[in-house]
């Protein structure tokens, strides 16, 4: 595998998905294939305490292109996110939930468009949102409260499935949460996002890890940070034509 070109990596964080990553891995296998790129795709094991590790084992034993790394302790989907982006092969990253509900089918569309070549992040926008209604009301709420914290025009922050250029993670700071602000910290730094329709579908295995308690609040507090961020980071960027006396 390390011999080989690897143009696009799949990140795929999990916690506790014994029962989904078989499948999904058979999904973002047929997924990837349909978009004819070399690709890879780095499981980044958050912590499981069920048998997830074991069975992301045979999967990557059975087939190269699927790798898996193991994080010590829970370090949750931010970090178990970063740890992945790190390690990826490929020049363009793609990635997704581990619970299922996002398509891996809908990768061959989020590549295509960011070909086009005037865009940097191609963020999924989750059509007929398979969630609760509890969910889906508190994500619309802190979608429109992260956007006009942050003067931003996300449609679907916290949709997991995207495409984007491994630069655009270069220089995003770490933390809690930041998977929920990821395309405005990608903005923040001057690259390009756009956006296209992508497929949601039900949990049909595991249990869910979020609700109001560990979403709802602690994303109000992160978004005061953000807007911080907005106010007082800087990203330098050196002129193509200078050079280092």
């Amino acid at each position: 595998m390390a011999e080989q070109t690897v143009d696009v990596s799949v990140v795929v964080p999990v916690k506790n998905e014994q029962e989904c990553v078989a499948e999904l891995a058979r999904e973002v296998t047929e997924g990837m294939e349909a978009a004819g790129v070399p690709w890879e795709c780095v499981w980044v094991n958050d912590g499981s305490t069920d048998g997830t590790l074991g069975v992301l084992q045979e999967i990557c034993e059975k087939d190269p292109r699927h790798r898996w790394l193991d994080l010590e302790r829970n370090y949750g989907q931010s970090g178990a996110m970063s740890v992945g982006f790190r390690a990826a092969r490929g020049a363009v990253i793609a990635s997704m939930d581990g619970d299922g509900q996002n398509d891996p089918h809908d990768y061959p569309r989020l590549l295509e468009r960011l070909r086009q070549g005037d865009a940097d992040m191609v963020n999924g926008i989750r059509q007929k949102r398979q969630d609760s209604f509890v969910r889906k009301i508190s994500s619309k709420l802190a979608n429109g409260f992260r956007n006009r914290m942050t003067r931003e025009s996300v449609t679907d922050v916290g949709c997991a499935i995207r495409v984007f250029r491994k630069e655009c993670f270069s220089n995003i700071p770490v933390f809690k949460g930041m998977h929920r602000f990821f395309p405005t910290l990608v903005r923040m730094q001057g690259f390009r996002i756009t956006e296209i329709p992508v497929n949601h579908r039900p949990r049909t295995q595991g249990v869910t890890k979020y609700g109001i308690n560990n979403r709802l609040w602690v994303g109000i507090a992160d978004t005061f940070a953000i807007r911080w961020m907005l106010w007082r980071m800087v990203f330098p960027k050196v002129k193509e034509h200078s050079r280092p006396q």
